[in-house]
């Protein structure tokens, strides 16, 4: 079964980017260090040549899994997103019913997420306490300091 991850314009840019560079610069430069520990002679006792090997192992593993990620991504268009639920790339702003503290989140991929610019993972227990409820329903969220409970004051994108 294919699994797809979904991506704002900005996120599977990002994406691309990073993976370009692996296959560009990191793959020769990792290429480059197995040619110069080759060279220095004996490779069953060579330790740098093994290390490079490793490494180049590794990177390999990860340019295959990113091959994967960028083909089975799919483009969300952010025009076409419904605002009557939280959703995918919903901004959604809370209040926490204990306190009154309104806070403000957008619900982005596992990948996208960045607490640091308010952006959270629709897998993150908040972010699945969130996703499909409606403005002025209760999301009751499971932390690890109890059951909190959210009022969904507004929905955009």
């Amino acid at each position: 079964m294919t699994h797809y991850s979904y991506y704002t314009k900005e996120g599977l840019k990002k994406l691309q980017e990073e993976l370009n560079h692996l296959k560009t610069v990191e793959r020769p430069h990792i290429s480059n260090a197995i040619a110069e520990a080759r060279d220095k002679g004996d490779l069953s006792e060579n330790a740098e040549y093994a290390a490079a090997k490793e490494a180049q192992g590794l990177l390999e593993l990860k340019i295959s899994k990113m091959e994967d990620l960028v083909s089975n991504a799919r483009l969300v268009d952010e025009s076409q997103l419904d605002v009557s639920k939280a959703l995918i790339l919903s901004k959604v702003k809370i209040k926490n019913s204990a306190n009154g503290t309104l806070l403000e989140y957008t619900l982005v991929a596992e990948n996208e997420a960045d607490l640091k610019v308010k952006k959270i993972s629709v897998e993150s227990p908040l972010g699945k306490g969130l996703l499909g409820k409606k403005v002025g329903e209760m999301a009751e969220i499971q932390t690890p300091g109890g059951k909190m409970k959210f009022e969904i004051v507004k929905i955009s994108r």
